[in-house]
């Protein structure tokens, strides 16, 4: 391969979604007129990229060992292409939420430590995504999953190691940083409905069916923006956001006109990039109202 393997079972495309929520719940910081812990955020940076890579690791792991990644169309698994062993791939799942404990424990300290539970049940909800006997991603909560972890929890989290307090601001603004996280998972799910039905893996695009997915997806995109309006109650800057929706209309006009199979996977790359620069747009409209 022409990258580091390790690397590509990292999942790069999918980084925005552990970088988005530390922007926005740090810049809403901001909005307090107070100061801005660095050390904190880059923390917690470091916590979610953590989580990300180790959920993707671990998922790696997970599908390999089960066979549901025989037949791949998306990005390269390590296991599921014996790329790379199972046990190797199940270390570096390990190693990366290692990693991510130590540096939520530094936070903790810095904090509070009733972070210590957040971050632990944020590491048992990685694993068992797609591990253990009974993974809940294989019974389409897999979005639920990710909402609640890389938008409610992570933008949430990162507000509150700067404030020490949870607000309905930065609730609302979780829920676009959420909503474009799930619709990450759901185009890779869209990608996968027809290998996933075949190994009786019940993701959410399985038990929806092609068309309501793509609804599903193209929801996702709306629900992003009409919250990201709705946070101009905070900043009238995040009216801003708009300027990314032509952006979201020739993606979901992709989705609709059904692309399907390797005619996602540039897709993927775009709702990723969708995902950060909505995300920094937001946080720069919260940056503008101090």
């Amino acid at each position: 391969m022409p990258e580091n393997k390790w690397i590509a079972g990292a999942r790069p495309k999918t980084l925005p979604a552990a970088v988005a929520p530390v922007l926005v719940g740090t810049a809403l910081r901001h909005t307090d007129n107070l100061h801005v812990n660095m050390i904190n955020a880059l923390l917690a940076l470091l916590v979610s990229l953590s989580l990300q890579v180790g959920v993707n690791y671990a998922n790696d792991y997970s599908d390999g060992i089960r066979g549901t990644d025989a037949v791949r169309v998306g990005p390269i698994r390590l296991v599921g292409s014996g790329l790379a062993s199972a046990k190797s791939v199940k270390n570096a799942a390990l190693l990366t939420f290692g990693f991510a404990a130590v540096v939520g424990l530094i936070l903790s300290a810095r904090t509070s430590w009733w972070l210590v539970a957040v971050g632990a049940l944020s590491i048992i909800a990685a694993w068992y995504y797609t591990g253990g006997k009974s993974p809940y991603g294989y019974k389409g909560l897999g979005e639920v999953s990710v909402f609640m972890f890389f938008g409610i929890v992570a933008t949430v989290g990162s507000y509150v190691v700067q404030s020490q307090k949870i607000t309905w601001q930065s609730l609302l603004v979780s829920i676009p940083v959420g909503s474009l996280a799930c619709a990450i998972l759901a185009i890779n799910n869209l990608r996968d409905l027809p290998k996933d039905a075949t190994v009786n893996k019940r993701t959410l695009a399985v038990r929806l069916g092609d068309r309501n997915a793509r609804i599903g997806f193209i929801l996702l995109l709306g629900l992003a923006h009409l919250t990201c309006i709705i946070a101009m109650v905070i900043t009238p800057w995040a009216v801003a956001t708009l300027l990314l929706l032509p952006t979201t209309v020739v993606i979901s006009r992709s989705i609709w006109d059904g692309a399907k199979g390797a005619d996602l996977i540039p897709l993927l790359g775009k709702v990723g990039r969708l995902h950060l620069l909505l995300s920094t747009t937001l946080a720069m409209a919260l940056l503008a109202k101090r």
